[in-house]
């Protein structure tokens, strides 16, 4: 039975969490629907290595649904950029679960817990769909059908601070907007080339040439992704919706939803653009690295003066898009490789640190500064996670943070700029800063009388050491990680390898060799 599903995996990532949400929500029992989503979200996992493992070569999966052939039918195209994000994607949707069942056992009511994980699922369907799909206009459903999720589960915040209703508004507000300025760029793209197949979109838009119907597409489509992925400074959205979301939730978002975005973004202006497109050097040059040298700084020295942990985190994940689009900006392949590896890197970081927040939240009813002096001596495993984390976030060595900041620092010097890479280690510097505020307030400050808190539930504790765990390994084997990344690049980076003629899975290309074109 498994061999014959096996050409069909590409579909099967986003079937199986699209089937199993409206199952949770059916049922009505939570215990049931934790349990669907549970064995859901393991198989996307599931899948999505067994897609890594097969396309690492280099080669490119096609799968066209319903048997109609692109340009005409919905084809997902599976190479190692998107490969590499699903695998990221549904490695944290799988690590969130267990940790949210307790932590919503306490946040919200019981009978509200089955359209928790519907949303949930819905939401980690809209992702994968986003990341799997080779049509355009796909990816604008996927990306809506995740949005609107996303604005639930902000929403679902509202039981421990009405704040959070306010914050999916706003969210709602600005994600609308975003993505209305992509699907306008979707239709001028469609206008000039009459198709919205990626493969066929990259080939008719080189035949068109530099239009000015071209470039409004193209900067439509880079805002409107901007504001997606909280590019500074259309990140106006992201603190609030970080800060006032339950806390599994934060750690999901922050560790796949700008992540994707991201991917959108290299896709359309590398894959469809393509390097050479005139206007791409210039406005990366000339908007995208100014401003993402900006939010290394700006957001990290607003992290400085938070007195929310969460809030805090969210400021930092501001600098760290920054970092991301900065290696991007670069326009050289070691760049996009640096790029693609940090947003590996700070997807497992930032879900352990929100995690470790959550742990916090779950026993001290809080994430402020002042309510959690002198927390290391009460929850000192859950301390110690969120210090390892922070470690990360500064670049310490040993940790995956330092691996990122390595290969951002190399790809700056690579293109002879000893400027930028000095601003990566003075914006680190402010990292310290902030981290350090919470190391002293939970190490070194003296604990309030009468506070009674001790260490979470051990299955909160274990997913936040499984992250904590990812960074360390990765930060000292960084093998696979960049192996990957490189790969991810060079379908990015090469037109010719998108549109080379695609593999279909069969049975026996799957376990052992993974596949050949």
């Amino acid at each position: 039975m498994l061999s014959s599903l096996t050409p069909h995996l590409p579909a099967l990532q986003v079937v199986i969490p699209l089937i199993a949400a409206p199952l949770c929500a059916l049922f009505m029992n939570r215990h049931l629907a934790w349990t669907i989503a549970f064995v859901a979200s393991v198989a996307a996992f599931l899948v999505s290595a067994l897609l890594l493992a097969s396309v690492l070569d280099g080669s490119v999966i096609s799968y066209q649904l319903g048997g109609w052939a692109p340009p005409w039918g919905i084809e997902y195209r599976i190479d190692a950029a998107n490969a590499f994000v699903l695998f990221i994607v549904s490695l944290i949707g799988a690590l969130v679960l267990p940790y949210a069942r307790q932590s919503i056992e306490r946040e919200f009511d019981t009978s509200t817990h089955t359209y928790f994980y519907t949303c949930y699922l819905l939401c980690l369907t809209g992702l994968l769909g986003v990341a799997a799909t080779g049509d355009a206009f796909n990816v604008f459903v996927f990306l809506e059908i995740s949005s609107l999720s996303t604005y639930a589960l902000v929403a679902f915040g509202a039981k421990r601070d009405r704040r959070a209703l306010t914050a999916a508004y706003n969210y709602l507000i600005m994600g609308t907007i975003g993505a209305t300025f992509f699907v306008i760029g979707l239709g001028f793209l469609y206008m000039v080339t009459g198709t919205l197949n990626m493969v066929d979109l990259a080939v008719r838009l080189a035949e068109v040439g530099d239009t000015r119907v071209t470039r409004v597409a193209f900067v439509f489509i880079l805002v409107g992704m901007g504001l997606k992925l909280a590019m500074f400074p259309l990140h106006l959205w992201l603190p609030n919706a970080y800060n006032y979301a339950p806390p599994a939730v934060t750690a999901f978002l922050a560790a796949t939803a700008t992540k994707v975005a991201l991917y959108v973004l290299l896709r359309f202006m590398f894959t469809i653009f393509q390097f050479d497109h005139p206007i791409q050097g210039l406005t990366f040059e000339y908007v995208v690295m100014p401003l993402a040298i900006v939010a290394m700084f700006a957001a990290s020295i607003a992290a400085v003066f938070q007195e929310d942990v969460k809030r805090l985190l969210a400021y930092s994940s501001i600098a760290q898009v920054g970092y991301m689009l900065l290696g991007v900006a670069l326009l050289t392949e070691a760049g996009l490789t640096a790029g693609i590896i940090h947003l590996f890197n700070h997807a497992v970081t930032k879900g352990a640190l929100f995690l470790a927040v959550g742990c916090f939240v779950y026993q001290v009813g809080s994430s402020r500064l002042g309510d959690l002096k002198g927390i290391g001596k009460t929850m000192p495993w859950t301390t110690a996670a969120l210090t390892a984390g922070g470690l990360s976030l500064i670049g310490v060595p040993l940790t995956v943070g330092f691996i990122s900041k390595w290969y951002l620092i190399q790809a700056s010097l690579e293109t002879g700029s000893l400027l930028i890479a000095g601003l990566i280690v003075a914006s680190s510097l402010i990292a310290v800063v902030y981290v350090w505020r919470i190391v002293e307030v939970a190490y070194l400050a003296p604990a309030p009388e009468g506070r009674e808190a001790k260490e979470a539930p051990l299955s909160m504790i274990l997913p936040t050491y499984a992250l904590v765990a990812a960074s360390l390994y990765f930060g000292i084997n960084s093998e696979l990680t960049s192996s990957a990344a490189s790969q991810a690049a060079n379908a990015l980076f090469s037109v010719t390898d998108l549109a080379a003629p695609p593999m279909h899975l069969t049975p026996i290309d799957l376990p052992s060799e993974g596949a050949s074109q």
